[in-house]
């Protein structure tokens, strides 16, 4: 997506040395291309792992394509947005073309190094574009990041955050990227829902800094009991 902003942290670059440690196998002993998703509720560090994973694996000399799902919703950012004010049953995963994204997985993995064409959304612009990406043919990972990229069909290793958009406000205030915070409130509760279910799904699930460190801290409703 032109125009996001990453805010990448200790907690992300240690999240993708543990999904490098658990990929070195299947790096070592096979030729084929890995699918690894990276899914989690917003403001959870899903594309700031993404990147930390594709600079550790270009360190480590293994060639990477990232995949975002931002990119393949059916409508732009603030015209998807007033959808969801039009009825919230707009909210999940029917906004976003994983169909086309699944596909776009299982053509990186086939290892071709031939061009395709792709969309691309311009946060600032409200549009959605199309840009041509050009994976390289030597092509060891694709990496899908994204709230619901669990699901597709074509992962081979699925990892989950594990943290709650409660526990996520700082994180999207940092990115600035909520145009009604009330509202988005409700539309993270539906998520929230949704991808819950998600984590029975994965095969590496991180948990978020707080847990991982200990000092986990009261959810709204424990701090309101």
């Amino acid at each position: 997506m032109i125009g996001d902003r990453l805010v990448i942290t200790e907690y992300h670059r240690r999240g993708a040395r543990r999904i490098l440690d658990t990929l070195s196998g299947p790096l070592r002993s096979s030729d084929a291309c890995v699918a690894v998703t990276v899914a989690g509720e917003s403001g959870s560090g899903k594309s700031e792992i993404a990147q930390c994973l594709a600079e550790l694996l270009g360190a480590e000399g293994h060639e990477s394509f990232v995949l975002a799902q931002d990119d393949y919703f059916r409508l732009p950012p603030r015209s998807n947005h007033e959808r969801r004010k039009k009825g919230l049953d707009w909210v999940g995963t029917d906004e976003v073309r994983l169909d086309l994204l699944d596909r776009h997985v299982a053509l990186l993995k086939q290892r071709t190094g031939e061009t395709f064409e792709k969309p691309l959304v311009d946060f600032a612009a409200n549009r959605i574009g199309i840009e041509t990406a050009r994976p390289p043919a030597a092509l060891s990972v694709v990496i899908a990041e994204g709230t619901y990229t669990t699901l597709l069909a074509h992962a081979d290793l699925r990892v989950f955050i594990d943290r709650t958009y409660r526990q996520n406000r700082a994180n999207r205030l940092k990115r600035a990227r909520d145009p009604d915070p009330e509202f988005l409130e409700s539309v993270l509760a539906i998520e929230h829902e949704i991808i819950a279910q998600h984590r029975t799904r994965a095969d590496i699930v991180l948990p978020a800094p707080e847990e991982e460190l200990g000092m986990a801290e009261p959810t709204d409703d424990a701090a309101q009991a």
